[in-house]
């Protein structure tokens, strides 16, 4: 995240005496996923953050895989996940590589008996259903259908939400979450020809300072572990922070999509990159304007990526029987295209409706127990005329 932003009091000088109204000093924080190499945030405590009281027994969240390797077109109905009240039970993996986790969520309640800090990946939730107001030590975010939620790594967070009907499409990334490099200058600036700007980025607001001791759980993810670490100090105790690292939210509805007099390639919808795979998001955009143009998407073949689509909203001309939360994965090594008829109906369509996020993956995804539970059985013969 390139944009410099500062909330709350910070003093002159990083690393420099910064006092609170009784004297004493408060308590200063880097904050980075990269060490010391890329970018960061300064975050000044009224506590130590770094009081642990008590630790709690270790659990086991890694995903269970239940098919390692695959050729073949799979289909899953993403809104059979179950609803479930606490927000990490409803965190469900269905597709996973070293390199990133594919997850789905129903979450009932807000997250308000324990904090949760994921210390493996950065975070990407895309809001489905549901609305409500993500709580971090950066302050306040609220949020609302087809939002994005970027959570660098280490981030210790509540999510309040506004109802018990919520639906939650969840990217965890082993490598910092960027926007694409084509679309910054060298210094970092969003570019003329990106589909968004930094206007339409939200930073978060209203630190709401605790100065509170007692005892707070934090449910650490690292490893594929659930650690419970209680701490005595409740970790909102921040009075201002200032940097580049920090957690910011992006509506898929401002995103500006890149149009064209015939069909355009999959990377003008790019949103998001990290190692190994990209984030696309496909919005309502008027079709090719040449006279001759075909809207549908012509076959193409993966040969050297994994590609995900998760259908969010409208009319999609390509597929058939699309669902709502519905999930494709069309695997490398073999082509995909549009369902039969599809192309010969899209021809002289003006516009398209359809909101979607794409992951592609440049290594083999894997699929999980549970991604097996919600399968369309019979999709990989669904070109079949």
């Amino acid at each position: 995240m390139p944009q410099y932003h500062q909330l709350g009091a910070v003093p002159h000088k990083r690393h420099t005496q910064f006092r609170k109204p009784d004297g004493g000093l408060y308590s200063e924080q880097l904050f980075s996923t990269e060490g010391f190499s890329n970018d960061y945030s300064l975050l000044y405590h009224v506590h130590p953050p770094t009081q642990i009281i008590k630790t709690g027994t270790p659990v086991e969240v890694q995903p269970q895989i239940a098919e390692e390797k695959m050729l073949r077109h799979r289909s899953f109905e993403g809104f059979n996940i179950q609803p479930a009240a606490d927000y990490l039970a409803s965190r469900v993996p269905v597709l996973v590589n070293n390199d990133v986790h594919i997850s789905l969520a129903a979450p009932q309640q807000s997250l308000a008996d324990y904090f949760y800090k994921n210390a493996d990946a950065d975070e990407l939730l895309f809001v489905h259903q549901g609305s409500g107001t993500l709580h971090t030590q950066y302050g306040k975010l609220p949020f609302a259908f087809g939002d994005y939620l970027c959570i660098p790594r280490g981030t210790i967070y509540q999510i309040q939400f506004d109802g018990a009907d919520n639906r939650l499409f969840i990217v965890e990334s082993f490598s910092p979450i960027r926007f694409p490099k084509r679309y910054l200058s060298k210094y970092g600036q969003l570019l003329e020809h990106a589909p968004f700007c930094e206007r339409d980025i939200r930073t978060p607001k209203d630190l709401g300072t605790h100065d509170t001791k007692g005892e707070f759980l934090i449910q650490t993810k690292k490893r594929g572990v659930l650690y419970p670490l209680h701490y005595g100090t409740h970790p909102f105790d921040v009075v201002g922070w200032d940097g580049c690292c920090y957690p910011y939210a992006f509506s898929i509805h401002d995103f500006e999509p890149i149009t064209g007099r015939v069909h355009q390639p999959p990377p003008v919808h790019q949103t998001f990159e990290a190692h190994n795979f990209v984030v696309c998001s496909f919005v309502p955009r008027k079709y090719d304007y040449h006279p001759q143009a075909i809207p549908a998407p012509y076959n193409h073949s993966n040969i050297d990526s994994d590609e995900v689509l998760y259908y969010v909203d409208g009319d999609f001309m390509s597929r058939k029987n699309v669902t709502r939360g519905m999930i494709t994965l069309h695997p490398a090594g073999i082509p995909h295209g549009p369902h039969p008829g599809a192309v010969e109906k899209s021809i002289g369509k003006e516009e398209t409706g359809e909101l979607a996020v794409m992951v592609d993956t440049f290594h083999p995804l894997m699929l999980t127990k549970q991604a097996l539970e919600i399968e369309n059985e019979g999709y990989t013969m669904s070109w079949a005329e």
